[in-house]
């Protein structure tokens, strides 16, 4: 499976400052990624190599995000003070999934101010919130290659690695996957699985090195 992305809640000092900070320590652009109506949330962009990217997210004072799992999962994670929330991995068929789980994807969208908008079905956030180490699933929908997130600039940076607090058995077990390799082309590594489980860094190869959040 393919990591798509991760995802870092804004603290108390809000998205634009949490972006700039971040933005400074890897010395990567960012792009405003705008609104997610469904999920009442918003965020900014990282684009990273191989089709990847690093999104901040923050939530709004709408009645939606009181609703919608996702805004809950950002509010939650804001409200302890900000940090890594999640991460995203690509499936090319959610149906095994929402038949294991019982229940059917979510649909997710963004418009572009030129009126295009970026289309998508996830699942998997109530299980985030229960239990952060592991991924939630996502698939675009056809004919989304030039919105993806990924896209939004020329990428110059990459997550090399993941560390998380938790166990790679029960990752592979909630993903159903046999492989020794997590995710493709991303490091994974498992500590502390008897403690909080969650993201707990993430390293990127960017212009100034190796830097590590």
């Amino acid at each position: 499976m393919r990591l798509d992305h991760v995802s870092y809640a804004c603290g108390p000092d809000g998205l634009e400052k949490t972006a700039n900070r971040i933005s400074e320590a890897l010395g990567l652009e960012f792009v405003k990624g705008g609104v997610h109506p469904r999920f009442g949330t918003r965020n900014v962009i990282f684009p990273l190599k191989n089709r990847q990217y690093l999104e901040v997210v923050e939530v709004l004072d709408h009645p939606s995000s009181l609703k919608a799992p996702f805004g809950q999962a950002v509010r939650a994670r804001s409200e302890m003070g900000g940090g890594w929330m999640s991460w995203a991995v690509y499936a090319e068929d959610l149906a095994p999934f929402e038949e294991r789980l019982g229940r059917g994807s979510v649909p997710g969208n963004r418009r572009f101010p030129d009126g295009r908008e970026l289309l998508w079905r996830q699942i998997g956030i109530n299980d985030v919130i229960a239990d952060p180490q592991v991924p939630y699933l996502l698939r675009w929908d056809d004919n989304m290659e030039d919105l993806h997130p990924s896209q939004a600039l020329e990428p110059t940076g990459s997550i090399d690695r993941i560390t998380i607090a938790g166990s790679a058995a029960r990752v592979r077990d909630w993903l159903d996957s046999p492989a020794d390799d997590v995710v493709e082309d991303v490091s994974m590594d498992f500590v502390a699985p008897s403690g909080a489980p969650g993201i707990l860094s993430v390293e990127f190869e960017t212009p100034k090195g190796k830097v590590t959040i």
